[in-house]
């Protein structure tokens, strides 16, 4: 019998244990059987589909075609055009409902890890490294979906390469689970507004890879004081900021947004909170859904407070949930009023990544029409 951290399944008349693990916190399927290479594509996508988990004991290329073919099948009935009077809004949600059920889907097809992270199939990659990048050190064997395996192991392969970021000129090294900066133009913004003077002393809430202290350490900040609440985002920005040799500059701090008063009060408080105003589904998702806008108003409710009395605040924010009818301009700005903060300047650009070029996308509208801004802020 499956216990929320265990599986079970039988196989050459015995009843098998592992660990069940994953990351995005889905819960142990009902069913399991045993699947190979000479399951049909739809016998296993109606299996799928009723929640039976399908524990991959074929070649490991095969299971990987099989996720393609079972991804087909997912967005076939989706191309439906969309219906007249349908808003920007309920395609979201209906977005968001269909990329929840395809995730339930693609994670039903399993993969064994054995001690040591090893994979005992034919034409397995080794995802030793990787997989110790991401969970730890081994300590047993556990089932896990092959889209996280995937997922992984292209995230290990991102963090290896790096991703340059021009204004720094260097790179930076997203870790798994932590968000990689991939849009240059919300880094290009904290790059060119104008620094306050003096400007001393710089917090960073919600470093995530470090990236944005290092853009102000390079603008010539000697003190940033960057902030986040995971661990595996602080281990993250310290690897990042030690390979830019920026460390003496960069003092990381766990923390739910402010660092402790002991900091004192900034001349600079930045933050890129996440733009959307709904529930992660992920630890990944966490970077760009904010349910209910908590950080986006913690960090508007505490500036005031953090900041120096000539200092200011730079909100870092899309106006995709705008575009979408998620957020409202006006409600924003009551947010800012009611913090007892005023704007000083906003500055925007255009969004340049590859979706505001895909007219298949549902949300195609709101990504063509898409501004990030950045919102200087000040003591009212």
């Amino acid at each position: 019998m499956n216990t929320p951290n265990s599986i079970s399944w039988q196989e050459a008349g015995k009843t098998k244990t592992s660990v069940w693990h994953s990351e995005n916190a889905a819960p142990v399927p009902k069913k399991i059987q045993l699947a190979d290479d000479t399951i049909k594509a739809d016998d296993a996508y109606k299996l799928a589909c009723e929640g039976t988990a399908l524990l991959w004991r074929g070649d490991f290329q095969n299971a990987k075609l099989l996720l393609q073919a079972l991804s087909r099948r997912i967005d076939r009935p989706r191309k439906k055009p969309k219906k007249t009077g349908e808003t920007l809004l309920q395609s979201f949600h209906l977005h968001r409902q269909a990329q929840s059920q395809k995730a339930r889907i693609l994670g039903m097809l399993v993969i064994e890890l054995s001690v040591g992270y090893n994979i005992h199939l034919r034409r397995a990659p080794d995802v030793k490294a990787a997989c110790e990048h991401a969970y730890g050190t081994s300590h047993g064997s556990m089932v896990v979906s092959l889209r996280e395996i995937l997922g992984l192991v292209g995230a290990y392969e991102w963090h290896k390469n790096g991703v340059d970021i021009s204004v720094i000129n260097n790179k930076i090294h997203p870790s798994y689970g932590v968000f990689s900066p991939i849009r240059g133009e919300y880094l290009d913004l904290v790059d060119v507004a104008p620094l306050p003077i003096p400007c001393r002393l710089a917090f960073d809430i919600g470093t995530g890879t470090g990236v944005l202290a290092a853009i102000l350490a390079n603008r010539g900040v000697t003190k940033i004081v960057a902030t986040d609440n995971s661990h595996r985002a602080l281990d993250c920005a310290l690897q990042n900021v030690t390979s830019l040799g920026l460390k003496p500059n960069v003092t990381l701090v766990e923390a739910d947004l402010y660092p402790k008063d002991e900091y004192g009060q900034a001349d600079l408080i930045v933050c890129n909170p996440p733009w959307l105003p709904a529930h992660p589904s992920s630890a990944l998702e966490s970077a760009i859904y904010d349910e209910k806008s908590k950080m986006l108003k913690g960090y508007l409710n505490g500036l005031s407070a953090h900041l120096s009395e000539q200092g200011e605040g730079w909100l870092i924010l899309s106006d995709f949930a705008e575009q979408l009818g998620l957020r409202s301009r006006d409600e924003l700005l009551g947010w800012i009023s009611d913090a007892g903060l005023k704007v000083l300047e906003k500055i925007d650009t255009k969004a340049r990544h590859n979706k505001v070029l895909d007219a298949s996308d549902p949300l195609h509208e709101a990504r063509k029409a898409e501004l990030t801004s950045l919102w200087r802020l000040a003591k009212a």
